[in-house]
């Protein structure tokens, strides 16, 4: 098992350098995201493969891993072409230095995100499916469903002309300023208690998935870099202060 999951972070932590490389050679973040979520997806398939046990409560956590993936990986790279650049990326994309530490975080973020998963698809014992499965599944669809629903409300609003230097504070975003964020957490919670239906030992510490998800998104990459922009650029406007003072940041309560 352990041997396992060394050679599935050397994978992920290859991958991401490799295309660092690339990337710091053209100085661009158009494909970062695209492939953060291209490397989730490969490393869940080839953890299911290397055991070769493919039970159904790992096909169905694969399955659901890809789902999200390809969902949020294509949305991301085409939000980015449209958008030209990565605010997040200002200042870094011509430092190959500091962009090799992005890279990295992103590499270390896959594989802490996916522990669960992979130590589920390493496992060579299988127990019937069970409660926590359907409630862990079923959280994770609820967080699907509130990133996607969440995505492409700002989308659309932010491709209405009308809406040009505008703040979005409608549908979902009226409940919570990131409601995005919030579907992210949901889902890696609940792969985590689906996959909590074969943990054993040592490998409760898999716990640390939605953690450090939720610390991640919430302290370091994801809210505090979108608060100070949006402070920035609308902190003066009575409506936004407004939005800001009855809306929470994350969690809809």
């Amino acid at each position: 098992m352990l041997l396992h999951l060394v050679y599935g972070l050397t994978l992920t932590l290859g991958i991401q350098w490799v295309l660092w490389a690339v990337a710091a050679f053209y100085r661009t973040e158009k494909f970062y995201d695209l492939a953060g979520s291209g490397t989730f997806v490969l490393l869940a398939h080839v953890s299911l493969r290397w055991i070769g046990t493919k039970y159904l409560r790992q096909q169905i956590q694969t399955g659901l891993i890809t789902l999200w993936g390809i969902r949020l990986g294509l949305f991301l790279f085409l939000r980015i072409l449209r958008d030209g650049r990565d605010k997040r990326f200002n200042g870094v994309r011509d430092d190959p230095g500091t962009f090799f530490i992005y890279w990295t975080v992103q590499g270390l973020w896959i594989f802490i995100a996916l522990l669960p998963s992979l130590i589920l698809n390493f496992e060579k014992r299988n127990k019937p499916l069970g409660l926590l499965d359907y409630i862990g599944w079923a959280l994770w669809t609820i967080g699907f469903l509130t990133q996607v629903v969440a995505d492409q409300q700002k989308w659309h609003f932010k491709s209405d002309p009308d809406n040009a230097g505008r703040f979005i504070q409608s549908g979902l975003w009226a409940y919570s300023r990131h409601p995005n964020y919030l579907g992210e957490i949901l889902q890696w919670s609940g792969l985590f208690i689906s996959a909590v239906s074969v943990l054993r030992g040592f490998q409760y510490i898999s716990i640390i998935s939605p953690l450090f998800v939720w610390f991640l998104l919430n302290y370091v990459s994801g809210i505090p870099i979108l608060e100070k922009q949006a402070i920035k650029r609308w902190g003066n406007e009575p409506g936004f202060q407004s939005y800001v003072k009855q809306t929470p940041v994350l969690w809809p309560f």
